[in-house]
């Protein structure tokens, strides 16, 4: 089943403070949002996990890894990951047990969307968990992917569209792993690549609106979830013209 999170919906409903910033929740959900005595998901199966990370001026995330692949997309702000400077739209990959960071948020603060097909506990710092991370490296290698930044289309550019566009911004990987740009002008609608060639796609409304077959119009910064079982997803663009991403995550040993 397409799972959907609508972002005016989840920033209305899912906000919470945080020390320095806020995060809202859109899909599954996280170690900040379980409650005790709720039950923590498998580790071992499909789980969709999306929430939307905002950190304030000069806020800091230190070097860490997480046991999940994952996804995070910048759309608003700006700072650096690692060596790179990053700004909105900015895509940034890793496999599980792939050690990044820091994060550095630049004057204005920056803003991410953590996308994840799989759960994850939590963050695990460097160096304090170094040796677990070279446990692991027998059975997951390190690979990081990015793209970007990928400026949202403004509404002025989105009506000038005439036809439907796509392109690759991370090449699909021989395991599935893959990015793909989708612009669509008022009322068009795209086809996403196959689901079955990976472990699950989540798409993220860029700018403009759209919808999935039979499904309610989604605002910007709203969130799909596509399971690798399901058929590709079709999007129809709203009346103002759709920009979208489609990220695949790779299939791995238990898909």
């Amino acid at each position: 089943m397409i799972l959907t999170a609508d972002s005016t919906i989840a920033h209305r409903t899912n906000r919470r403070r945080t020390p320095n910033g806020w995060n809202t929740t859109f899909i599954g959900q996280n170690r900040g949002t379980l409650k005790q005595g709720d039950p923590v998901p498998s580790s071992d199966g499909l789980y969709p996990m999306a929430f939307l990370v905002e950190k304030e001026a000069a806020a800091v995330v230190h070097p860490h890894f997480h046991q999940a692949d994952q996804y995070q997309v910048v759309v608003q702000g700006s700072g650096r990951l690692g060596l790179h400077d990053v700004c909105s739209v900015a895509v940034h990959y890793t496999d599980a047990y792939s050690a990044y960071g820091p994060i550095v948020a630049a004057d204005e603060g920056v803003s991410w969307f953590t996308l994840r097909n799989a759960w994850d506990p939590g963050a695990r710092y460097m160096p304090q968990h170094r040796r677990q991370l070279r446990e692991a490296r027998a059975r997951y290698q390190h690979r990081e992917a990015t793209c970007g930044p990928l400026p949202p289309l403004t509404q002025q550019e989105l009506t000038a569209l005439a036809a439907p566009t796509a392109e690759a911004v991370i090449a699909e990987a021989a395991d599935g792993l893959g990015t793909w740009r989708y612009t669509v002008p008022a009322g068009g609608s795209v086809t996403g690549p196959d689901p079955s060639t990976g472990a699950g796609q989540f798409w993220l409304v860029a700018s403009g609106s759209a919808a999935v077959a039979d499904g309610a119009q989604l605002p910007g910064r709203s969130c799909i979830f596509v399971p690798p079982e399901h058929a590709a997803a079709s999007l129809c663009a709203g009346h103002g013209g759709a920009d979208l991403i489609c990220m695949q995550f790779p299939k791995r040993a238990r898909d």
